[in-house]
């Protein structure tokens, strides 16, 4: 019987792919280099450390990665609190079917705590949730299960009992590996062959979760 659902945060609930991409194309802009989209997608869902290595291999280890991520990070910032945050398709429908029906529920992404914060008070959603665990919270970033682990201990829920909400091919990998069935709703990029053998399902958007769970 499932008992909670853990969402990943960025490309599953938020829109967020696409300002984060456009922000990598502005904030190198102002360093005379160029992004492409096929490149900015072998970044997601990947560790900190994974992200730098491949800006490493791509551009020069010259390069101040941190700096960049910083600025994106402000850029981001600065979108969603002059536009608002842009939520996924069929995530408040959902939210609100979880609520309703008495389903633990927790965020748990690769993002840390600050941002997260922002984040979930900027798009008012902040009530749905029971709780939230965030990268800098664990050792390990996904693909290690060690976030989805944890999230099942603050419910108190058996990783059996959960069902993980992603939309990356490391957030499908780090749920195969914790034991929970996991629903892929892809963001910019579809899951290769073997990650979507992994998932339980994959959907258009979060409104046909319902359905599963009914």
């Amino acid at each position: 019987m499932i008992k909670a659902i853990i969402f990943d945060m960025d490309g599953l609930m938020i829109d967020s792919e696409r300002v984060t991409f456009e922000g990598y194309q502005h904030v190198l802009k102002d360093l005379d280099l160029t992004i492409t989209e096929d490149f900015y997608k072998t970044l997601l869902g990947k560790t900190l450390k994974n992200v730098y290595e491949l800006f490493y291999k791509e551009y020069g280890e010259d390069l101040d990665i941190e700096n960049i991520i910083k600025k994106v990070h402000e850029y981001m910032a600065k979108r969603f609190e002059n536009e608002g945050v842009p939520l996924k398709k069929g995530l408040i429908e959902l939210l609100d079917y979880l609520k309703n029906n008495n389903y633990k529920t927790i965020v748990a992404t690769s993002s840390n705590r600050d941002r997260v914060n922002v984040i979930l008070r900027l798009a008012d959603i902040e009530k749905y949730y029971d709780d939230s665990i965030c990268g800098d919270e664990v050792s390990k970033g996904k693909p290690n299960p060690e976030v989805f682990l944890r999230a099942c201990q603050k419910l108190n829920v058996d990783p059996s009992e959960a069902i993980v909400l992603e939309d990356s091919e490391a957030g499908i990998l780090a749920a195969k590996n914790a034991g929970i069935k996991v629903i892929c709703i892809p963001d910019m990029k579809y899951p290769e062959p073997q990650y979507e053998e992994m998932t339980y399902k994959v959907l258009e958007d979060l409104s046909q979760v319902i359905e599963i769970l009914k």
